[in-house]
């Protein structure tokens, strides 16, 4: 049974946040108004300006000192939280999963569409491991769109032949930009935080009017992981994306990868980031990531 604190955050809600006939102006200030929470004092944020694109290293009071680094290809449907939108974000990972975290400032949709956002994740990566990081204290980790964005970026760079990090992590990935898992169609529950029509709307923003839908750079639900590292896929049990995580493990695991799946029971999209408002089931799934990269990354 979900937590009291969980139940009422819930029922606060009142409906759903997003709404398929939204302009992209009135997408993009919802999706907004949900980040940018501010940060403890203690933690230490350093923005990075120079090319090949923005990023910032944050590190929580907690994981002052420590070698691991997660990057974060943070979510927003694509089409939102740039900048600090997403500091509080990546403090939250440091604290509970013990690592300094890479925050990529990608370029956003429609403004910039696919496959911008991927080639500034890549780029980001390459660039850390280029002045000496090497690729296993290095983890990925991407919660909705950015789950999508981190497996992507591991296909991009398996073909490139690239050097991998250590592991991946999503949290409530979108691995579809179809949505065409039972999941989307039909969820389990209220979901205030994503709706199918909503999400094939920004996934137009991102891939343009005529962008394809099923490219697996886009949509690495399709894409063969043959060579992935670890994966952890993290997902709530009413969450849309539910059934993106169970189809990419499934294939994962026929092709060798070493995949973790956790569906919570009753949980919606992104329910991970209420470890903010301090509901303990955010709280403890990001412990579990933190356990899992530590497994991979001592």
């Amino acid at each position: 049974m979900p937590s009291n604190e969980y139940r009422a955050f819930m029922a606060a809600m009142k409906g759903t946040l997003v709404d398929a006939e939204d302009s992209l102006e009135v997408a993009r200030t919802k999706l907004e108004a949900m980040h940018g929470h501010p940060v403890e004092p203690t933690t230490r944020i350093e923005w990075l300006e120079s090319p090949p694109i923005r990023r910032a290293f944050i590190e929580a009071e907690e994981a002052h000192g420590c070698e691991r680094i997660l990057v974060l290809f943070h979510g927003g449907a694509f089409i939102a939280a740039a900048g600090n939108g997403y500091v509080f974000y990546a403090e939250m990972l440091s604290k509970y999963c013990g690592a300094r975290v890479l925050l990529v400032d990608y370029r956003l949709a429609p403004e910039h569409r696919f496959p911008a956002a991927l080639d500034d994740c890549v780029a980001a990566y390459l660039d850390l491991i280029s002045t000496g990081v090497v690729p296993s204290q290095v983890g990925f980790i991407g919660d909705s769109c950015g789950g999508g964005l981190a497996l992507a970026a591991l296909l991009r760079l398996r073909d490139q032949g690239s050097p991998l990090p250590a592991c991946a992590i999503t949290l409530g990935g979108w691995l579809d930009l179809e949505a065409r898992g039972e999941s989307a169609v039909a969820p389990l529950g209220p979901e205030p935080f994503a709706h199918r029509d909503f999400i094939r709307a920004r996934a137009r923003d991102y891939l343009g009017p005529d962008g394809d839908l099923r490219d697996p750079f886009a949509s690495p639900i399709g894409c063969d992981p043959t060579g992935f590292p670890p994966i952890l896929l993290q997902v709530g049990q009413v969450d849309l994306c539910r059934d993106d995580a169970l189809n990419f493990a499934r294939t994962a695991a026929l092709a060798g990868v070493d995949v973790t799946t956790e569906v919570y029971p009753e949980m919606v999209h992104g329910f991970q980031g209420l470890a903010s408002a301090g509901i303990p089931e955010g709280i403890s799934a990001l412990q579990r990531a933190g356990s899992f990269l530590s497994r991979l990354i001592p």
